[in-house]
């Protein structure tokens, strides 16, 4: 039976994994929806994704597998977290400024409504972005 800090623990490993994610969500329930989408086992409700992220409970070693696998983490460190010997290797880094993301939903649907702007709008837009992105290079 996990401890109050184990769980407390997993639920951070679990809010910090999320925000690594192409895909936004905004609780619980978009976490639910998003995981049915890759378990392939009986649907979790928002309910118990609400669990997960309240520190209440940990997920089971299936449930654990498709998180880790979503979120690109190791499965043992969401769950448990860095091994004893402090292996830095273990513990997921932020992802880097020119990484890939996968083409998410959102992110297609952000680039059709640019790509429907007026060239110069559209303008606008890139060179809105490349003040954002350029800003941090410097």
């Amino acid at each position: 039976m996990p401890t109050a800090k184990e769980k407390a623990d997993f639920s951070d490993r679990l809010k910090f994994s999320m925000t690594r994610a192409p895909e936004k969500m905004r609780g619980a329930t978009d976490l639910a929806l998003r995981f049915n989408l890759r378990y392939h086992g009986e649907p979790v409700s928002p309910q118990t994704a609400h669990k997960w992220l309240t520190a209440r409970s940990i997920p089971t070693v299936d449930k654990l597998q498709t998180l880790a696998e979503w979120f690109k983490v190791d499965q043992h460190w969401l769950h448990y977290g860095p091994p004893p010997s402090g292996n830095p290797q273990s513990v997921p880094k932020p992802l880097a400024r020119d990484e890939k993301y996968p083409a998410s939903e959102e992110m297609l649907e952000l680039a059709s409504k640019i790509e429907a702007l007026s060239p110069h709008h559209r303008y606008l837009v890139e060179q809105l972005i490349e003040q954002f992105y350029g800003a941090g290079k410097r």
